[in-house]
């Protein structure tokens, strides 16, 4: 038999990557449809990579969750918020009844709502007042002006999200910053409750504020540095500082007009009460606290960013 008229003959065209197939490979698989160009190739045009990040380009609009960075910030983020507030709830609840926890958590969607707009916009609040019954207190989704742990806590989940999304943006995500930014602003406001807690024990300052209610206020101000690094993200510095004036204000002049009630003035000999030195400087000295801190735990996060405008056409 001639060996070299064998059945396994192979076709004599080959398959040539630089150009168009031909022979056997004329009609190849084409997985893009009809966007395809000639050779089977997707239009480049309709997948243009404009992020400017290299990589596999991403269609217009989703440069932002396109960038792997910032898309692996946020996911580790949603998982060590996940992680932290299951350790807290199983720390507090080895102190705390679970009841008293029920009051702090009894809220509703319009009271988040209302609760929200109190926090940024309470410049027109004129009833600052709360009804409380000390044999039935009156739970917060019935009285907008008592404190609740929700919003708090809530809001210092989404600050760790806003976090990681801001250092994936700038590609300087890692763990062990996501982690530091977490601890750091969950101490600072426990050491800040153990600093006011003193100051009241130290200056005999008389108030009805339990430890719970000084956690939901101070609390209230992670609100206040989510809006400012969304701020600073979307328009860059100037957005940034022009949030963080607007909600320095606004969490000083919620904290005044609430804490005034609570912090109980001095009852002299005769039987009048008198706003003493020490109140009012207590009072002053909380207050301040709140922009100090909405500053001191947003200013690192952005200090690569400029905005999201620029990271898209970088």
């Amino acid at each position: 038999m001639d060996h070299g008229s064998s059945i396994h003959q192979r076709p004599t065209t080959s398959y040539n990557p630089y150009n168009q197939p031909s022979g056997l490979y004329n009609q190849p698989h084409n997985p893009y449809g009809q966007h395809a160009v000639d050779g089977g190739y997707p239009n480049p045009q309709l997948f243009e990579d404009t992020s400017g990040h290299g990589g596999v380009p991403f269609p217009p609009g989703n440069q932002m969750f396109a960038d792997p960075m910032a898309s692996v910030a946020v996911q580790y983020g949603s998982h060590l918020a996940g992680v932290g507030r299951e350790m807290v709830d199983q720390k507090v609840s080895q102190f705390i009844s679970t009841s008293k926890l029920k009051y702090y958590f009894a809220v509703d969607t319009p009271y988040v709502l209302k609760k929200l707009g109190l926090l940024l916009f309470p410049f027109h609040h004129t009833n600052w007042a709360v009804r409380y019954n000390k044999s039935e207190p009156i739970v917060p989704r019935y009285e907008i002006n008592a404190p609740d742990l929700y919003v708090p806590v809530m809001a210092f989940v989404t600050y760790i999200l806003v976090v990681g999304l801001a250092l994936g943006m700038q590609n300087r995500f890692s763990p062990e910053q996501l982690g530091i930014a977490a601890t750091s602003a969950f101490v600072w406001l426990f050491l800040e409750i153990g600093v006011i807690v003193f100051a009241l024990y130290l200056f005999h300052v008389t108030t009805d504020l339990l430890t719970l209610d000084l956690i939901a206020f101070c609390g209230y101000k992670y609100v206040h540095m989510i809006v400012t690094l969304l701020g600073g993200i979307l328009f860059g510095s100037y957005g940034y500082y022009g949030f963080l004036i607007w909600t320095s204000l606004s969490i000083s002049y919620f904290l005044v007009r609430t804490l005034r009630r609570s912090v109980l003035p001095a009852t002299g000999d005769d039987g009048i009460a008198h706003a003493s030195k020490r109140r009012n400087w207590l009072l002053l000295s909380i207050t301040l606290m709140q922009p100090f801190f909405v500053w001191w735990l947003t200013s690192h996060v952005l200090t690569h960013q400029t905005s999201i405008n620029s990271y898209f056409t970088l």
